[in-house]
This record gives C-alpha cells, sequence and structure tokens, in this order.
C-alpha cells in the first residue's frame, strides 16, 4: 500500500529514505554537527539521531539565512540528507534547498506531520512533485 501527498518540485530529483518528521524546525548553528550529519541541538526530537540518507520532513528554518550554511557543510562532508520536504518554503529553506541540491517537495495538499511518521520509508519525486508514503 502506497499513499502520495501532492506537492510542488522546488529543487529537481527523486530521492528515497526513511523519514526523519518533525514539526520543529533544527539550529543550524549549534544544531547540526556538520562532520557527521547528526543533530545536536539539546532537547531535540532528532537530537542524537544523523540526516545523513534520510528524507528530513521539517517545518521550516531556524535562525538566520546563515542556517543553510549548515546543510551545505553538510553536503559537502557527504552527510546530507537525500531529500528534504517542507510544508512551505521561507527564505532558509529555500537557500537550503539551493546549496544542498537534494530533491526538495513543498507547497503540499496535506499536512505531512499528519500522515508521514518518523521512519516511514518515503520516496521524494521532486520531477513530479509528490511524496510517496510506502508502508
Amino acid at each position: 500500500m502506497s499513499n502520495r501527498i501532492k506537492g510542488r518540485g522546488a529543487v529537481k530529483g527523486i530521492a528515497e529514505g526513511y523519514a526523519m518528521v518533525s514539526g520543529e524546525t533544527i539550529q543550524g548553528w549549534s544544531g547540526i554537527d556538520e562532520s557527521t550529519g547528526k543533530i545536536v541541538e539539546i532537547g531535540h526530537p532528532f537530537e542524537g539521531m544523523s540526516m545523513k540518507g534520510a528524507v528530513l520532513i521539517i517545518s521550516g528554518g531556524k535562525g538566520s539565512n546563515g542556517w543553510s550554511c549548515h546543510f551545505h557543510a553538510a553536503k559537502l562532508k557527504g552527510v546530507a540528507p537525500a531529500a528534504m520536504v517542507f510544508p512551505k518554503m521561507d527564505s532558509r529553506t529555500g537557500v537550503a534547498a539551493a546549496v544542498t541540491g537534494v530533491p526538495v517537495v513543498t507547497d503540499l495538499e496535506l499536512d505531512p506531520f499528519s500522515c508521514i511518521k518518523t521512519g516511514d520509508y518515503v520516496i521524494v519525486n521532486a520531477d513530479e512533485g509528490y511524496v510517496e508514503i510506502r508502508e
């Protein structure tokens, strides 16, 4: 069984992996270990988890536009997420999407936090603009 959530592909491409889902944003500065891809923000639901190869589904960015620099550094180290999904784009997530270069879907028709859970296997098809949840 699979379910699709329609959206808009912001950065083209197709990627898949296990979802990391949180309505809570992640700090760039002091929230991400750019060398390992681990989330180090104290108290965050992802604390201690690695975003490497995951499909990161979060509500947006936290802080300044420098937030995207941490995702770019993670990409250069080979520890970036495989894809990202944002319910809505903002300046931080838009720049992070561009510099990371991974498939990104945004402007979703459904709330991803109500239908996708951490650990679900998902396909992000930014060429056609959808996220597919595999069960």
